[in-house]
């Protein structure tokens, strides 16, 4: 589920589909349905898997700080965002 997540853009809508995705897989692991009704905060406690989207975003710091060259621009590349629409 992490290939190359360091380089990708994330947004909420993706970061959501992840964590419903490691949600299945966790109580799949389990062996636990939907209708057991068991909440996920104790189902991550049985199988112990740290969150997705806290593992990318650490991921995303290591490789920025790992491309840093000039000392800059390293640090600013997690948060970066590219521009949308018409320029004004």
């Amino acid at each position: 589920m992490r290939y190359a997540s360091e380089t990708c853009s994330l947004n909420m809508g993706l970061i959501r589909r992840l964590r419903v995705t490691q949600r299945a897989m966790e109580r799949a692991m389990l062996e636990v349905s939907l209708r057991d009704q068991i909440r996920h905060e104790e189902i991550r406690r049985r199988t112990r898997v740290s969150d997705i989207a806290q593992r990318i975003a650490k991921l995303k710091w290591q490789w920025a700080r790992h491309t840093r060259t000039d000392g800059g621009w390293g640090l600013k590349v997690p948060e970066w965002r590219p521009r949308t629409g018409n320029a004004a």
